[in-house]
């Protein structure tokens, strides 16, 4: 079964492929079309469609009257043809032509105005999917669209399927030059201004041109997007559906895998930004921290299968650590353990259980006014910036670039003077002292409850917190751990060049010292 969707009472236009092909029987896949973009050397960009059987396809790369490289293959018997093209440099415009030749029958295909640049594909729930028309300077971000031309957008369309699809059952918009109708389009449909951003931010370093396929559906949990095979691997029931306020969007597991990503999968990608989780706050939370780190590794295995070897088989994976909500009580744990949980309980990425991954912190980006409700901040630039710069760090091997906040490398317990030393690996700037976002697991008579560990003094990469209040043994320390830890850009720390925003942590003290602890029993013993 496959349903289109309406999202806040507004249906979308839905782009079907049933008239593509100028010969019977015989099409390219969905995303293929004119000003595209396919991903550019050392990979080999995938071309693929559907024929009749037995027949043969020849496919051409031309640049103006030139034929520049061609490749024959044959329909298989489950419709299919695909070739691989050979690696390019970055640029066009091109023309791909596909021509099916079947006896005395021939077919022809074209797509014109095609580029070749890095192809990143954007997914999640409504913060993905929010528009440029959402967010703030929208007027001005909307006209700034003539110098991104060969930044080429396209967004799927919002579909469930129960089982695996090879192809896109339809689109919301087409492979696309930017403008201000299609990057303002409504609220909640498309384009994506999260990933719009990002790319645009990419292109003014990189000076190519980038590809970005929206695939997002608000309130949706990780489930959704997640195959059978991901699931099975953290103890999930393959079946299933979620019932909670927190997820308004489909939930039967696997059902936009199955219709949004999978069909996707034999292209060429450069890698995948990522900003879900609100929707797994109350579902399936205490798992996020198997669930998301075996969806990196099934897409990766994925579309490097599909992809003919094309796709790197670690493909640079980029997210979003969640904002902050209102809605949510501050004191409830939904917000912090996902903000954990998405770093598989490190703190930090990449690290071992997560490699090339790179994350953007979000929980000073809040927002108490926004329109759309607190949940979704409309600040999406910084999101951007901050991801743009893990993509630029862990993408593309930038040396000495600062892509993250400062986290504590050593943690001393100094308890006979009342404090606690943190060493951070960065030199850090304290923007403020506060008095509650350092927290302490005080314990005695086996039982700990967490307190305030007040910000004392502080030098350029050493903070000091007092810790007075424990009157019993402090056995772990906690940073940011609320679901509205700060107001706007007024965390306590950043990095001082950067102002990226120190992330939280929670750490298992000891009587000398210690450090991120990435230890998940840690919930049964602090709560």
């Amino acid at each position: 079964m496959v349903a289109p969707a309406s999202v806040f009472g507004l249906v979308l236009p839905l782009i079907l492929w049933a008239d593509r092909s100028e010969g019977i029987g015989f099409h390219f896949a969905s995303y293929i079309d004119n000003y595209m973009v396919l991903q550019k050397e050392p990979a080999g960009a995938v071309i693929w469609g559907f024929g009749i059987p037995g027949a043969t396809v020849t496919v051409t790369l031309c640049q103006g009257q030139e034929a520049i490289m061609k490749k024959v293959t044959s329909v298989k018997a489950s419709n299919t043809w695909m070739v691989v093209l050979d690696p390019m440099k970055p640029g066009g415009p091109f023309e791909v032509m596909a021509q099916q030749f079947l006896g005395t029958m021939t077919s022809t295909l074209r797509v014109h105005d095609v580029l070749f640049g890095d192809v990143w594909l954007c997914s999640g729930q409504s913060n993905m999917q929010m528009t440029v028309l959402q967010i703030f300077n929208a007027t001005k971000e909307l006209s700034d669209t003539a110098a991104y031309q060969s930044v080429r957008i396209l967004s799927v369309s919002l579909t469930e399927a129960e089982e695996e699809l090879e192809d896109l059952d339809a689109v919301d918009l087409r492979w696309s030059k930017p403008t201000a109708e299609n990057l303002g389009n409504g609220y909640f449909t498309y384009m994506s201004a999260v990933c719009w951003l990002f790319g645009r931010y990419l292109y003014d370093t990189l000076q190519y041109p980038i590809g970005l396929i929206s695939s997002s559906w608000g309130g949706t949990p990780i489930e959704a997007w997640s195959s059978e095979r991901s699931l099975k691997a953290c103890g999930i029931l393959t079946k299933g559906s979620v019932m909670h306020d927190s997820v308004s969007g489909p939930s039967e597991h696997s059902v936009l895998w199955n219709a949004m990503i999978h069909p996707l999968h034999n292209m060429t990608l450069k890698g995948v930004v990522w900003y879900q989780g609100e929707a797994n706050i109350h579902y399936n939370k205490d798992l996020y921290n198997c669930t998301f780190p075996a969806l990196i590794e099934d897409w990766r295995q994925t579309f490097h299968s599909g992809s003919q070897g094309q796709t790197e088989r670690f493909f640079p994976f980029g997210f979003v650590q969640l904002s902050s909500d209102l809605s949510v009580n501050n004191t409830d744990d939904g917000f912090p353990q996902i903000r954990w949980h998405q770093t598989a309980d490190v703190g930090f990425v990449p690290n071992p259980k997560m490699p090339n991954t790179f994350m953007a912190v979000a929980m000073d980006l809040c927002d108490r006014d926004s329109p759309f409700g607190s949940i979704h901040p409309r600040d999406k630039q910084t999101v951007a910036y901050r991801l743009h710069l893990g993509a630029r760090a862990v993408a593309y091997d930038e040396k000495n670039l600062i892509f993250q906040g400062p986290l504590p490398e050593k943690i001393e317990l100094l308890a006979h003077k009342g404090l606690l030393n943190l060493t951070y690996y960065q030199k850090i700037q304290v923007q403020r002292q506060d008095k509650k976002i350092f927290e302490i697991s005080c314990c005695s008579d086996h039982q700990c409850k967490w307190l305030p560990a007040p910000m004392n003094t502080f030098s350029t990469q050493i903070l000091t917190l007092s810790i007075n209040s424990c009157l019993g043994t402090v056995a772990a320390l906690r940073y940011a751990w609320s679901t509205w830890p700060c107001e706007y850009k007024q965390c306590p720390l950043y990095h001082p060049s950067s102002s990226l925003p120190a992330p939280p942590f929670i750490a298992f003290i000891t009587e000398q010292a210690s450090g991120l602890s990435n230890d998940s029993s840690i919930w049964s013993d602090l709560k």
